[in-house]
């Protein structure tokens, strides 16, 4: 099989020659007579398109003949560098259920990269590429803007790899702010970016950038019934992501608040108008508070709790409901919550306690 040999000789030089010929285009001389707009967009593509990366994901396999494991690539998206210690933040959904990741730069070279963590409910992920520390420091990386002043109509750029096409640039407006979506936990996540920005499959984990070249959300998903773009695509806001990304960085964990209750599912809650307490964890907020969940008789049959009714006044029948109205407090905050017992309602002061 001597043929083999020329032939994979002759791929790596084409791979890189084409790697060669798009770091050239970079510093291609402008045209002249371009428009103001064109040159924005081009200089944001120029600046910022060596952070954008291709991320892999590997789950591992299992012959079932010969019980052997093996890798396969089982997906793959966008991500861009964010610090100067060579972490990439990318969708929660891009590397789930993964074993092993790569991730590949700009200039087509590719390193093994760890899991760092994940934030499921907002569709965030952290991966730090394993490379020599003076590969890393030589990385540019994004740099976060402030999508809390942001206004429709106003232009962006998205950059990512759809279809597994490196290094692809896409220009739009936003659309609208304040949309919601679903993260792959069912809970909704909020103040969602809408872009007509082309985002298609692999674009997830990639920068949504203003005309700075800031960043100002991380494209996660799109609307669509081909599965295409049909220019309804969604970003989560960089509010978000400088909240959460140094959580993970950290701890590999974001640490939210809760009350201390182990609920039963929104099936179960909808017959109760409320949100029905399944347990109540002792030496929680709930338990101090003198909640109560479901108890068991004699007989064995379940005997309801208490059923939460509201928290600071927000009206609750979901677990999305309860996430979302504790979702701006942190552990040590009270709050005031409305609750069924039987048949009287009554109030009670609960301390948020820290849970994963």
């Amino acid at each position: 099989m001597s043929w083999r040999r020329p032939l994979l000789i002759m791929a790596a030089i084409l791979g890189l020659a084409a790697a060669a010929r798009a770091q050239s285009d970079l510093d291609v001389p402008l045209p002249p007579g371009l428009l103001e707009d064109e040159r924005n967009t081009i200089d944001i593509f120029r600046r910022m398109s060596k952070s954008v990366v291709f991320v892999t994901n590997k789950q591992l396999r299992r012959d079932i003949f010969t019980r052997n494991e093996f890798e396969v690539p089982a997906g793959s998206g966008s991500g861009f560098i964010w610090d100067a210690d060579g972490h990439v933040v990318t969708n929660f959904h891009v590397v789930a259920d993964g074993s092993s990741f790569t991730v590949t730069l700009a200039d087509k070279k590719e390193y093994d990269a760890e899991l760092i963590g994940v934030e499921p409910f907002k569709d965030l992920a952290v991966l730090k590429i394993q490379a020599p520390r003076n590969m890393i420091a030589a990385l540019k990386f994004v740099e976060p803007g402030d999508s809390d002043g942001l206004i429709v109509g106003q232009k962006v750029v998205a950059i990512g790899n759809p279809f597994g096409l490196d290094q692809t640039l896409t220009t739009g407006v936003i659309s609208a702010l304040g949309r919601e979506i679903k993260s792959m936990r069912n809970t909704t996540i909020h103040d969602v970016i809408q872009t007509d920005a082309s985002i298609n499959p692999g674009n997830s984990g990639g920068p949504l950038l203003d005309s700075g070249g800031r960043l100002i959300g991380v494209n996660t998903a799109i609307f669509s019934t081909s599965g295409a773009s049909a220019g309804i695509g969604f970003a989560v806001p960089v509010s978000v992501v400088k909240r959460v990304v140094p959580q993970l960085i950290a701890r590999g964990r974001v640490t939210r608040a809760g009350i201390g209750i182990v609920p039963f599912s929104d099936d179960v809650g909808r017959r109760f108008g409320g949100l029905p307490i399944q347990d109540v964890p002792p030496r929680g907020g709930a338990a101090r508070a003198g909640l109560k969940g479901a108890t068991m008789d004699r007989y064995g049959r379940v005997q309801l709790g208490d059923v939460i009714l509201a928290v600071d006044g927000k009206k609750i029948t979901t677990f999305d409901d309860l996430y979302l109205a504790l979702e701006d407090h942190k552990p040590g905050d009270s709050v005031r919550v409305r609750y069924r017992r039987g048949e009287r309602e009554l109030e009670a002061n609960v301390v948020l306690q820290a849970i994963e």
